[in-house]
């Protein structure tokens, strides 16, 4: 693959078609566990290691696969890389998996998996499907902790468990509940859609 390629594959997955903030899905985990920002990270690594690796596996296959089974083979695809970050967490990072919770199980659920799958992956090389699914983890991941970056040093003034704020600092405790996530989230969104709309424009005017 030529550089300009993989570039452009990022662009897509990071920026102009970010998951979360253009295509509006997998946003229920981005509410339910964006309290912490390590919480995020972690989860959002997950959701990468299983697009990524998923989406190679199913451009790898998608030559033998029967097309009235498709959509079967690919959720048990997903179904097995959840089950190796499940077990992974479990033995390697027991408070995190305690933390996120059901979540880490309900990412076989999450729409960005499927979609990258039958977007791209079922359509194009293994290895572009490999970078396609890890660009739009990173674009899923960066929405993650932009929310909470804001709710975790608001709500407990900290950064990654690191104290940040002064002793006197009260706070928010709106922060720390799951609907602060609606409101940062919807923020995130307007600031990025305005953005690209008024890029769009100077494109325009440009011509």
């Amino acid at each position: 693959m030529k550089l300009s390629e993989i570039k452009k594959i990022f662009n897509k997955g990071i920026f102009s078609e970010n998951p979360i903030l253009v295509q509006v899905i997998g946003i229920c985990s981005a509410l339910a566990v964006t309290n912490r920002m390590m919480n995020s990270l972690i989860m959002g690594i997950a959701l990468s290691f299983v697009t990524a690796f998923s989406s190679f596996t199913v451009s790898s296959l998608k030559d033998k696969t029967p097309k009235h089974i498709r959509m079967m083979v690919q959720v048990l695809i997903i179904s097995a890389y959840v089950i190796i970050v499940d077990i992974f967490l479990k033995a390697y990072m027991t408070d995190m998996s305690k933390a996120l919770g059901p979540y880490v199980g309900l990412i076989i659920t999450n729409c960005i998996i499927m979609g990258r799958a039958e977007s791209f992956a079922i359509s194009n090389p293994p290895i572009p499907s490999f970078l396609d699914g890890l660009a739009a983890g990173f674009g899923y991941t960066l929405v993650l902790l932009c929310i909470a970056t804001v709710r975790e040093i608001l709500g407990f003034g900290t950064f990654f468990g690191f104290a940040v704020m002064p002793a006197e600092f009260t706070k928010w405790t709106l922060m720390v509940m799951p609907p602060s996530a609606f409101f940062i989230l919807a923020c995130i969104m307007w600031a990025a859609n305005n953005y690209r709309t008024k890029k769009q424009l100077k494109g325009v005017e440009k011509k």
